[in-house]
């Protein structure tokens, strides 16, 4: 359709008009440009707090015993309410449908040894099930089995912190560190994300801490939760799993204190419906970003057609036809607008691509990059935002460029 002397004069009007068309690529360069680092932004908060759920089952709840508010049947308030035996068999039995595998924890904090080397560290007592519970990825030997919670073996699994500081990650396994005085034997190494942030930890049997440290009580009950989706099933639940515990514990099951319960799915519901809010509210910047691109796109097209009115009609009284006319000029925004889009397109990706790598960097706290993970934009919605950019644009100037080409040539040349 354009052979080489139409290309040949595009080119030439580009170089004729060299801040028209710096003004027309630097509106779509901007707009896209800004478009992805709205949307590597969003992303980038929305995967920095997605992962802090990573650790652990999103459909799990985990409670304590605390001290309660009110008086209860003639008991008077500010007990302590301590978990026990019963709160593990009411779970285990069935009693609460929504209830899946659960795990009791029991934690104690002493100084771990090994020869001359030694840490802080927080030793959790907890059964086979709190591997799945929490997500535990184990990089050597194996997690805490059956067998060693019957026969009550001292064994630990220690992470991946302890590891570094009393072996220098140098083949534990089998070998034996001293944790209060008392000797155990690494089966394995984890990989976890815990709540104490990079602290030495290791996981025991739970009947080995419940002998040893000769534990009555448990500190905390985690289980995971079936069949729970919304944030409604989540608040009934809670109303009927406080009304059973209050059964076993003699306290009133409105006294919010007396147990302390967090619902990760919950958590997680709110989280989702808050994050689901900004991104869209990014969106609606990010296309108004869009829209001024588009907007001064059109001012540019309305001001190319005024400025080649005598130009269009000359090449009318030569001959040229009217749609030969429209094509070169719509042609020469596209081309514009299609270079200068891509380096906006470019920019702005690789812009997120350079945070990206930086955040990934060990130079980086870990806490600044578990609050912006990954900012970076899919590459096709990129490419769709400046499609729909230059569409849109060719479209605002078709109107005004088809209504020059229509005038007569006389009426043209006069144009000023």
């Amino acid at each position: 359709m354009f052979d080489q002397d139409n290309w040949q004069e595009i080119f030439g009007a580009i170089r004729k008009n060299k801040l028209r068309t710096f003004l027309t690529g630097f509106a779509i360069s901007w707009g896209i440009f800004m478009f992805c680092i709205l949307l590597a932004a969003g992303n980038g908060l929305r995967n920095g707090m997605l992962s802090n759920f990573e650790g652990s089952s999103v459909n799990s709840l985990q409670y304590r015993g605390w001290y309660s508010s009110k008086p209860y049947k003639g008991l008077p308030n500010k007990r302590t309410i301590d978990l026990d035996e019963r709160d593990m068999d009411m779970i285990g039995s069935g009693q609460l449908q929504e209830a899946g595998i659960y795990s009791p924890l029991i934690r104690e904090n002493q100084q771990a040894y090994f020869g001359t080397r030694h840490t802080d560290c927080g030793i959790e007592g907890v059964l086979p099930e709190y591997q799945q519970i929490n997500k535990i990825e184990i990089t050597e030997g194996h997690f805490i089995n059956s067998m060693d919670i019957r026969q009550k073996r001292k064994v630990a699994v220690i992470n991946d912190r302890l590891n570094e500081v009393l072996f220098d990650r140098k083949d534990p396994i089998g070998k034996m560190f001293y944790f209060n005085k008392i000797a155990y034997t690494v089966i394995g190494v984890s990989k976890e994300k815990n709540n104490w942030g990079n602290e030495a930890s290791a996981h025991i049997p739970f009947s080995t801490a419940h002998l040893l440290y000769n534990r009555k009580n448990v500190e905390y009950i985690v289980f995971t939760l079936n069949g729970l989706e919304t944030q409604a099933a989540n608040d009934t639940f809670e109303v009927k799993f406080r009304e059973k515990v209050s059964e076993i514990h003699h306290f009133d099951p409105k006294d919010d204190r007396a147990i302390s319960v967090w619902n990760r799915l919950q958590w997680y519901l709110q989280f989702i419906g808050i994050f689901n809010g900004i991104s869209l509210f990014i969106w609606i910047i990010g296309i108004g970003t869009l829209i001024a691109g588009i907007i001064g796109i059109s001012n540019i097209m309305l001001i190319t057609v005024r400025e080649r009115t005598r130009e269009i009609g000359i090449r009318k009284a030569l001959g040229a036809k009217p749609i030969s006319i429209l094509g070169s000029i719509l042609l020469e925004s596209m081309v514009i607008t299609s270079i200068f889009g891509y380096i906006g397109m470019f920019l702005g990706v690789g812009f997120g691509e350079l945070a990206n790598s930086i955040l990934s960097s060990p130079m980086v706290p870990e806490e600044t990059s578990n609050m912006i993970k990954n900012p970076t934009i899919a590459v096709p919605i990129a490419i769709g935002a400046m499609v729909v950019l230059i569409i849109s644009g060719l479209i605002a100037g078709y109107f005004p460029a088809w209504k020059a080409v229509r005038i007569s040539p006389v009426e043209a040349m006069r144009a000023e």
